[in-house]
């Protein structure tokens, strides 16, 4: 990451290889995804993580989402619909509450970078069948 500070004010820009950061992700992992935080500000956060595991149906309360496939190939399944096979390139919406899944990694290693808006808390994660545990058993997040 390169942070710079704009002449006019004090706020920091900051610029991010997503490919070289996916590189940083470990070949396995204990919990379905692991999660790097890029930016944490309260309108927006934005995050670049790895799938290891299929993730079971599971809403968040808080926050509307942007799903952008980095790398790899997976199945995503919104609101009940059929799957669609997302790669590289291709960017999933859906709002707050929206009941979502990834029943299938189709080729790994599926990296996706999203952006929560406004801003969503780690724990905010709540399975439909509570069978899956919680936020700490789906997701952890490392520095990169």
């Amino acid at each position: 990451m390169d942070s710079v500070k704009t002449a006019a004010n004090s706020k920091v820009t900051s610029t991010f290889n997503l490919e070289a950061l996916a590189g940083k992700f470990p070949p396995s992992a204990e919990t379905m995804l692991l999660d790097m935080r890029l930016t944490d500000e309260p309108a927006a956060s934005s995050r670049l993580f790895r799938i290891y595991k299929p993730a079971p149906a599971h809403f968040h309360r808080t926050c509307d989402e942007y799903l952008l496939v980095i790398q790899g190939r997976g199945k995503f399944v919104v609101d009940g619909g059929d799957p669609v096979e997302l790669g590289p390139g291709q960017l999933l919406f859906f709002r707050r509450n929206t009941v979502h899944s990834i029943p299938e990694i189709v080729e790994a290693p599926l990296i996706v970078f999203s952006v929560d808006t406004p801003r969503r808390d780690p724990s905010d994660v709540t399975f439909i069948d509570p069978i899956h545990g919680t936020a700490k058993d789906f997701i952890r997040t490392i520095s990169y």
